[in-house]
């Protein structure tokens, strides 16, 4: 016997959980947080008779809870075949492609090396995904000011944290900095750990940036100014020997 078709309700419950990104276990709280708060506000005040004024709270703690599911979301991404690649660990705008040193906590060679900045918007997924693969070597955090992360001196200044990939190629180093408004930096991931092209390890509540620093000789395959899409896009590629 053929396999019957699904229904219409539940083709379109097929169609959502599909094309809805999950969220981040890091914003669950806050959403949840979110909706606790307007369900409660709403029934104090229509408990007390202000029921036009309990339906404008409920209204706006609505759009607050959807906000910050958008702003938590999580969507999956598929990195390329090619694992001898560096790619995006963040969505957003690439601001700066120059020579730095390694954030001095890591103790690394302060020797000046390829960095890729990306910009992140409130508007850009947060989550952060392994630029390479390979496994983790350290990881290191650094309290910091919250300058906006757009500024090329956030990446000295800023509470950042930082973790050191080795690969197949060299080190690579890719650090999660704080912006003007984010508060909260989340890192899921330790010495040790494997790191999956393209996986998601880490969170930034909020507007923020992502530095990604390449062994000394590699070229950048982006160019200032274009949009990066996490775990997708292709920064730069390894020469294979």
């Amino acid at each position: 016997m053929a396999d019957q078709a699904p229904g219409p309700g539940a083709h379109l419950l097929d169609l959502i959980r599909t094309t809805t990104p999950p969220l981040h276990p890091g914003g669950r709280p806050i959403v949840l947080g979110a909706a606790a708060a307007t369900v409660a506000a709403r029934i104090a005040l229509r408990s007390v008779g202000l029921k036009r004024t309990g339906r404008t709270v409920g209204r706006i703690g609505a759009l607050a809870t959807l906000g910050s599911a958008a702003f938590f979301r999580a969507p999956v991404r598929v990195a390329p075949a090619d694992t001898d690649v560096v790619v995006a660990p963040a969505d957003g705008l690439i601001s700066l492609l120059q020579d730095a040193a390694p954030p001095p906590e890591l103790g690394l060679e302060p020797t000046p090396r390829p960095r890729v900045s990306i910009f992140l918007s409130v508007f850009d997924v947060h989550v952060q995904r392994f630029p390479v693969s390979g496994t983790v070597r350290a990881v290191a955090y650094r309290p910091g000011k919250f300058l906006s992360a757009d500024l090329d001196k956030a990446s000295d200044v800023n509470e950042r944290n930082s973790v050191v990939l080795d690969t197949a190629h060299g080190e690579v180093v890719v650090t999660q900095i704080a912006g003007l408004i984010a508060r909260r930096i989340v890192c899921d991931t330790a010495a040790g750990h494997a790191a999956p092209l393209g996986a998601t390890y880490g969170l930034i509540r909020f507007g923020s940036r992502v530095d990604t620093y390449l062994p000394v000789g590699t070229e950048f395959a982006v160019q200032r100014g274009q949009r990066a899409v996490g775990g997708e896009t292709v920064l730069a590629r390894w020469e294979r020997p």
